[in-house]
C-alpha cells in the first residue's frame, strides 16, 4: 500500500510539474506561481488529501471535495498529454527550422481547455443505451440488461443510478447480468442495493465480481449482491429456465483464476445447452470458446474512460471494446454505465448495453 502511494504520489505530481513547465515555457510570466515548482506539489497534496478523506467521511464537504479532486486529477492528465504532444510537435517542427513558439502554448492551452470541457460533459452525460444485436441458431431467443462498472458511492448519485435503471427498465429484459465493479463506497449503500433488487425480470439478476469488489472488501461487496438480489456466480455453472447455462468467473486478475482453471470449470458444462460466460476482466476469450461457450460478457476497460488513455488499455487487452468474434463465440465488452474515481470521458461515452438474442 505504501509503494503504491507514493507512485500515485510521483505520477500525479509529475503530469502537474510537466503541464507547468510547459506552459511556463510559452508564458514566463506565470512564474510568479511557479507552475512547475510548488503549485504542481500544492495541487498533488489537494488531489491526495481528497482521495484519501472521501473515503472514511461522508458528509456534502466531502462530496464536493471528491468531485474537486477528481476533476483536478482529470484536468491534470489531459493537459500532461497535450503537453506531451506539444513537445513533441515543438521538437519537430525545431527540426525543420520552423518556430512555434509564438503560438503553440496558447494552441496548447485552447486544446486543454476544449478536452477537459468535453470530457467534463462526457463524465456527467447520461449513459445511453446500446443495442447489440446477435443471432445464432444455437442460443434462445432473450433479452439480457447489462450492468458494468458503475461504481456507485460518493462519485455516483442515487439519483443517477436511478435514472439508469429505469432506463433499463423500460426494456423490459428478461434477465439482468451484472458485470461487477458495481459499489465503491460511501453513504445508504442499502439504498443503492435496494433499487436495483426491485428490478424484477422473468429470468432473474446474476453477476459476478469485479477488481473493485476485493478492493473495497470482499465480505462487504457479497453483502451488497445479497441485498441487491443478485445471484453470485464464484467459478460456478448454472442453467437458467430457458435452457441457457450461465457460468460466473471470479474476477481473473485479483482472485488470480488460471486459463486452466477455467477451462476447467466450463469443462463441467453441458455440451448439449448454450452457454454464456460472465467475466469481469476481458481475458481468456479463446479458452472460453475453446471449452464451447456460445457468448462471453465482460467490463472492466471503461473504454480507456478518458482518451488516448484508451491506447495503454490497449496494450493490456487486446479486446477493450465492443463485439468480437472469436472462433464463432459472440464476445461483448461494455465500457460502462458510468466512471471509475475521475468523473471526466473523453471519446468514451458510457452507456446501457441491451444484448438482444434472437430477437
Amino acid at each position: 500500500m505504501a509503494a503504491f502511494f507514493i507512485l500515485s504520489t510521483i505520477v500525479i505530481w509529475g503530469m502537474f510539474a510537466a503541464a507547468g513547465l510547459w506552459l511556463l515555457t510559452f508564458f514566463p510570466a506565470l512564474g510568479k506561481f511557479s507552475p512547475a515548482g510548488w503549485t504542481p506539489v500544492l495541487c498533488t497534496a489537494f488531489v491526495l488529501a481528497g482521495l484519501s478523506l472521501t473515503r472514511t467521511h461522508y458528509n456534502l464537504l466531502t462530496s464536493a471535495l471528491y468531485y474537486a479532486a477528481y476533476i483536478l486529477f482529470g484536468l491534470a492528465f489531459i493537459a500532461f498529454c497535450v503537453s506531451a504532444a506539444g513537445a513533441v510537435l515543438f521538437i519537430l517542427l525545431k527540426l525543420f527550422h520552423v518556430s512555434a513558439r509564438a503560438y503553440l502554448g496558447s494552441i496548447s492551452a485552447g486544446v486543454t481547455l476544449v478536452l477537459f470541457l468535453c470530457a467534463l460533459w462526457g463524465g456527467f452525460s447520461a449513459p445511453q443505451l446500446k443495442r447489440i444485436i446477435i443471432s445464432s441458431p444455437d442460443l434462445p431467443a432473450f433479452k439480457a440488461a447489462i450492468i458494468s462498472d458503475s461504481h456507485l458511492g460518493m462519485g455516483v448519485s442515487y439519483e443517477r443510478w436511478d435514472k439508469a435503471l429505469t432506463q433499463l427498465e423500460n426494456e423490459k429484459p428478461d434477465i439482468v447480468l451484472v458485470l461487477g465493479d458495481v459499489f465503491e463506497y460511501g453513504p445508504d449503500a442499502d439504498k443503492y442495493a435496494a433499487r436495483l433488487a426491485a428490478f424484477k425480470t422473468p429470468l432473474g439478476t446474476y453477476g459476478v465480481l469485479g477488481n473493485h469488489e476485493y478492493y473495497v472488501g470482499y465480505e462487504n461487496s457479497k453483502d451488497f449482491f445479497r441485498q441487491a438480489n443478485i445471484t453470485l456466480l464464484e467459478n460456478e455453472i448454472l442453467t437458467l429456465k430457458n435452457g441457457l447455462q450461465l457460468a460466473g468467473l471470479k474476477d481473473i486478475r485479483t482472485a488470480r483464476v488460471s486459463p486452466q482453471e477455467t477451462s476447467g470449470l466450463l469443462a463441467a458444462a453441458d455440451k448439449q445447452k448454450p452457454l454464456a460466460v460472465l467475466s469481469h476482466t476481458p481475458l481468456y476469450a479463446e479458452e472460453i470458446a475453446a471449452a464451447g461457450a456460445d457468448l462471453m460478457f465482460s467490463g472492466h476497460t471503461h473504454n480507456g474512460q478518458i482518451w488516448p488513455f484508451n491506447y495503454l488499455v490497449k496494450l493490456q487487452f487486446p479486446r477493450a471494446y465492443g463485439l468480437f468474434d472469436v472462433a464463432g463465440m459472440k464476445f461483448y465488452i461494455t465500457s460502462g454505465m458510468f466512471y471509475w474515481g475521475i468523473p471526466l470521458r473523453l471519446f468514451a461515452p458510457a452507456e446501457l448495453p441491451i444484448i438482444e438474442v434472437n430477437r
